[in-house]
């Protein structure tokens, strides 16, 4: 071990100065969570793997997660021989899911659980957020149209990028296009 850090930003920095082979993550930190701490992690070290370590075992944080770049994501209640195991896997580019986070993943892969589309689950200020994401608005710019605080529109954001397991604002726009959320002549009315 190289390093530990309490935050995200912190995690950051280390990665940054020490550009470390491995970084185990919880997904709830204090200040960055654990999915942009991921994301952000593989911009700045893109051979560093990601191993998420969490009691966290449903979608909306599995799939973010990995969609951000972790390379396996395992629960707390694995026993310590098996991390170690875990990790040098990881060194190795392997990946490793917890059994219980890939009988999730093979769930939604074959298309089973939810009969609706994913975008049903967003409420209507939701849906107007993704259009206008869609049509390449900023955080301030959506909350000028849709009057209401950027602060708002970013809860908006982070709300429909877990709903819809995306890990960015640029899927959440190509799935909007690809749902048909969004057309040429679509308009939001603020």
């Amino acid at each position: 071990m190289v390093g530990e850090a309490a935050s995200g930003e912190e995690a950051l920095s280390l990665v940054g100065e020490l550009i470390p082979d491995i970084v185990l993550l919880d997904l709830m930190m204090p200040g960055m969570d654990g999915i942009e701490t991921t994301r952000r992690i593989r911009q700045i070290s893109p051979r560093t793997k990601v191993v998420v370590l969490t009691s966290y075992h449903e979608d909306v944080h599995i799939f973010p997660a990995l969609k951000a770049g972790a390379i396996s994501y395992i629960l707390k209640d694995m026993k310590m021989d098996k991390l170690v195991d875990v990790l040098h896997r990881a060194v190795q580019g392997e990946v490793t899911l917890h059994p219980r986070v890939a009988s999730r993943v093979l769930q939604n892969i074959r298309g089973e659980g939810s009969e609706q589309p994913l975008f049903t689950e967003l409420t209507d200020r939701e849906t107007d957020v993704l259009k206008l994401i869609a049509n390449g608005l900023t955080n301030s710019q959506i909350a000028e149209k849709l009057v209401i605080s950027e602060n708002t529109v970013k809860g908006h954001v982070s709300n429909i990028l877990s709903k819809l397991h995306l890990a960015d604002r640029t899927q959440a726009a190509v799935y909007a296009w690809q749902q048909g959320i969004v057309s040429r002549q679509s308009e939001v009315k603020g």
